[in-house]
């Protein structure tokens, strides 16, 4: 196998082939799938073996002054001997990384071989294909957390530790000085425990990336706008805890801390910088100053890390393998958000060119994961990536046509539901807003109230067995839809779901399932884009086309508010996993037809993504759906060019179409429609009538198999094929 190491006198750094590690009892062998690379503690040690012999002491006093000691006691030849020895062998590197049991030792009864796990250890999470790592120093990941998201964990655990040792408190407010890889976890789990965070960093894009993960401000070391923030959120007190995260031979951060730190506030120290303690300042205010040792109780204790044996939980509540898993959790739930601080993935194989250029400044990172080979024997490995399109192929029951009025449900009335659908349902003829359905009875009751609904209630199962309810919306939250709309289509309902319709290939098979089970698919996607006035003009004088065409679509989707549902992506989804559907159903119906394949790749350190469509006729669709857009710049705006003829949309409040005759739309509408009323109408008149749903249920399949396949793509780096399945 393959494992990076480094020779400290030389500094060389290579990529060797060493002897696959033995599974010892009372752990297990992990195949790495994602590790990550420390951009502090890593590159300083990458950098200290690059030193000359007198830079290398100088770095490391504590290590001089144990080859004194050694002088002493057994004299300079050998002493000489043993230093040259263990500078000119291969260290490892590496400490925090994700991958897959391949084999259980003796004792372990946890985990078996397959589970996805965390491993930390920097002698056991190494850059390497495979390590042995003891139970202590693992932690099983959570269903539905991305290995390359895990790989983060125990530099988590490090940051978690350090917080846990600030004992903050609801309220408080923090100041976190470096703003690194621990530095931004820092602030993530503060601003998450309800501790309002100023950064300080001398990188103004680090500083950027602290505010946009939760800060309320950051700054410069010594600039006047970290000190006014500091007065404004402490009423002139200072801060009620400073979190040293930042490295170097600099003693600002020391002095900083105790100039804006409150009367007997608390200092920890979690990076590793200078810490010469200006006395008088520490003294005057009689500042707490605590220090976060690695990952959690356990450290350095072989006891607990090499033998497994743990601390009893109510002695000592929080180990480091409690952290690990703790950490996952938050991840897995969303609370914490490590997607924006990946600035590079590197293929192992490139690891040596990679650590190469983190030291040279050419790649500039705040947190750089190294992506393993996948098992070359096996052939499903080596094959392309694909997402499985379910062809519908039911014999469906007859579709009975509704009695006027139609007698509708809601399961939910959240922001979406009572602003863009329900207000044109409550003003339509022949619609009757029968029950709606929500989890808390006070937002039933005001839907009810606005709306007219004849009834509010939080019994789902009572709805779904009314027979006089024709239809039956879903505008929950994303993780619910796919459930919901099975049960609904079961209990014999035509539905209509806000997109998406399902997070998973699992879920939407289970949708399916329910199709064939009942026989009904009556089902209509909220892709309401195809349904906009404006553009469906504009495709009309378009008209047909020949060749094949190339699209491109600029979503700026902007910033969400810090604390927003949709950031709980372990629970409900990416973003474009919620909404990319629009996006991709509205390139699909103006190209008329399916994508046969997807492919993926983000910005680094940001939510952007570009997406990029393969049609069965050779044409393309680009989606670049931006996050990190101005506020004042148009949302969507969409180029469709063919046959030498060009059509565009701008925001749904202008298009054009440049043809043999140029032309511009006539007017501009009073309001953006981005056809939730056509799409109600037609839905509607589909319930009333018994007829053809709206979009045929294989292109609703085909546009959830797509953006499933986003994800996909993204986590393997190559594009995924749609593969048509029975």
């Amino acid at each position: 196998m393959k494992q990076v190491v480094q020779n400290y006198k030389s500094g060389e750094l290579a990529l060797l082939d060493v002897p696959v590690p033995g599974c010892k009892p009372g752990g297990v062998l992990v195949r790495s799938a994602y590790s990550l690379i420390s951009t502090g503690t890593e590159l300083m040690k990458v950098s200290e073996a690059g030193m000359s012999m007198l830079g290398k002491a100088r770095s490391r006093p504590d290590q001089v002054a144990r080859v004194v000691q050694s002088v002493a006691t057994n004299g300079v030849p050998a002493t000489y001997r043993k230093v040259m020895g263990k500078l000119d062998s291969y260290t490892p590197l590496g400490y925090s990384l994700c991958g897959v049991v391949e084999q259980v030792g003796a004792g372990i009864d946890d985990v078996k071989v397959g589970d996805l796990v965390a491993c930390a250890g920097n002698e056991h999470a190494l850059h390497a294909e495979l390590n042995w790592v003891p139970k202590n120093l693992y932690a099983r990941v959570p269903e539905g957390l991305a290995a390359q998201l895990a790989a983060f964990g125990t530099v988590g655990s490090i940051a978690l530790q350090g917080v846990r040792q600030g004992e903050s408190q609801l309220g408080e407010v923090a100041l976190v000085i470096g703003l690194g890889l621990i530095g931004q976890l820092v602030v993530q789990l503060l601003a998450a425990s309800g501790v309002r965070v100023v950064g300080v960093d001398p990188d103004p894009v680090r500083c950027e990336l602290a505010a946009r993960l939760g800060a309320a401000a950051c700054g410069e070391p010594g600039s006047a706008a970290v000190e006014a923030s500091v007065a404004e959120l402490t009423g002139g007190h200072g801060v009620d805890q400073v979190y040293l995260a930042a490295g170097g031979g600099s003693n600002q951060p020391v002095e900083l801390a105790a100039r804006l730190c409150r009367d007997r506030g608390r200092v920890v120290d979690i990076g590793k910088c200078r810490l010469d303690l200006p006395w008088n300042a520490y003294y005057e205010k009689e500042l707490d100053v605590r220090f976060s040792r690695s990952y959690g109780p356990g450290r350095y204790d072989p006891e607990y890390e090499l033998e497994g044996r743990d601390y009893p939980i109510g002695y000592v509540r929080w180990t480091e393998r409690r952290n690990l898993a703790c950490f996952l959790d938050l991840l897995a739930r969303g609370s914490v958000d490590v997607e924006p601080l990946v600035s590079h993935i590197a293929d192992f194989d490139d690891a040596v060119e990679t650590y190469q250029r983190l030291k040279d400044g050419d790649l500039k990172a705040v947190a750089v994961l190294f992506r393993y080979p996948e098992h070359a024997e096996e052939p499903e490995d080596t094959a392309a990536p694909a997402v499985a399109v379910p062809t519908v192929n039911v014999g469906r029951a007859p579709a009975r046509a509704a009695t006027t009025p139609v007698r509708l449900a809601f399961v939910g009335a959240g922001n979406y539901a009572t602003s863009m659908l329900l207000p044109h349902l409550a003003q339509r003829d022949g619609v009757q807003l029968s029950t709606v359905v929500t989890t808390t009875a006070l937002s039933a009751a005001n839907a009810q109230r606005k709306f007219g609904f004849e009834e509010a209630t939080t019994d789902l199962d009572a709805v779904l067995g009314d027979k006089s309810i024709d239809a039956v919306f879903v505008v929950t939250r994303h993780s619910s839809h796919a459930e919901l709309t099975r049960r609904a289509l079961l209990a014999g309902k035509t539905v209509f779901v806000e997109k998406p319709l399902a997070l998973t290939e699992d879920e939407l098979a289970g949708v399916l399932a329910a199709v064939e089970e009942s026989g009904n698919d009556r089902l209509q996607v909220g892709f309401n884009r195809r349904f906009a006035p404006l553009l469906r003009e504009a495709r009309q004088r378009f008209g047909a086309r020949t060749g094949p065409a190339n699209l491109r679509y600029l979503v700026n989707a902007g910033r969400l508010d810090h604390g927003s549902w949709y950031l709980q992506q372990g629970t409900e989804g990416s973003r474009f996993a919620g909404e990319g559907g629009h996006f991709i159903d509205t390139a699909s119906w103006l190209l008329g037809a399916d994508p046969v394949s997807v492919y993926a790749v983000a910005s680094s350190g940001t939510e952007d993504l570009q997406v990029v469509l393969r049609y069965p006729d050779g044409s393309t669709a680009t989606i670049s759906y931006v996050t990190s857009g101005p506020a004042g710049f148009p949302k969507e705006t969409l180029d469709l060019v063919a046959d030498g003829k060009a059509l565009r949309l701008d925001d749904f409040v202008r298009a054009s179409v440049y043809a043999r005759k140029r032309w511009v739309s006539s007017r501009l509408p009073k309001a953006r429609d981005k056809g939730q009323n056509a799409e109600l109408a037609a839905f509607v008149k589909a319930v009333r009538t018994g007829g053809p749903m709206p979009v045929p249920l294989q292109s609703l399949v085909a546009t959830t198999a797509a953006t499933l396949a986003v994800q996909a793509g993204l986590a393997g780096g190559a594009p995924v094929t749609l593969a048509r399945t029975r």
